[in-house]
């Protein structure tokens, strides 16, 4: 670790931003799965519109890239419209 005192504060920003991150992204990660597993689709359009959300937070703060929040959205959509056609 470095001596200068520039470099121990750059060193515990970038802990706590990875903390944050992580953070994040295991609770985004959840959503996801969890709206996954979901058969109603009531529900499940209602838990979409929070997961969309919470993956554009994800964008916006630079912790996955946009494209892959756009598959993401993208599957996820076909998902809860395949639910609502399928009653």
């Amino acid at each position: 670790m470095a001596n200068h005192k520039a470099t121990k504060k750059d060193t515990r920003q970038a802990r706590s931003r990875n903390e944050r991150n992580a953070y994040h992204g295991k609770t985004t990660r959840s959503a996801i799965r969890d709206l996954r597993k979901l058969t109603d689709s009531k529900e499940a359009s209602d838990k979409l519109t929070l997961t969309i959300s919470m993956v554009d937070k994800l964008v916006k703060r630079g912790i996955i890239h946009r494209n892959k929040a756009a598959n993401l959205k993208s599957k996820l959509t076909k998902q809860v419209n395949k639910l609502a056609t399928a009653k």
